[in-house]
């Protein structure tokens, strides 16, 4: 079974920094583009950023610059290096897997992992 399990959520200070982690079990991980998607609650997902199989990666505006996606093939684990985080980084954060190469779609999700920046 396709399991992804995020970690790495918590508490930050303003301007701070945190790693999201994804492990990812049950998939050959390096065919897979992967995402990381946030939702803050009663606001619509959103696709921060997403990571394709040749290693290309993707970011929406807002985090250009300050949010780093990558995977390590060998452990099966995808990442999300967060720098200088803002309170409106505050959500909860969901690795998400494209396996059926749509480029669209996600077809597996991870639990979530919450991510809350104070100022």
């Amino acid at each position: 079974q396709v399991q992804l399990v995020e970690s790495g959520g918590g508490l930050v200070q303003a301007g701070g920094s945190l790693r999201l982690s994804c492990a990812v079990s049950g998939r050959i991980f390096s065919r897979d583009v992967m995402g990381w998607y946030r939702q803050a609650p009663g606001k619509q997902r959103e696709l921060v950023a997403y990571i394709t199989s040749e290693n290309s990666t993707t970011y929406t505006d807002s985090v250009k610059g300050r949010f780093t996606i990558s995977r390590d093939n060998a452990k099966n684990t995808l990442y999300l290096q967060m720098n200088s985080l803002k309170p409106e980084d505050t959500a909860v954060y969901y690795c998400a897997a494209d396996t059926d190469g749509s480029g669209i779609t996600y077809e597996y999700w991870g639990q979530g992992t919450q991510l809350t920046v104070s100022s």
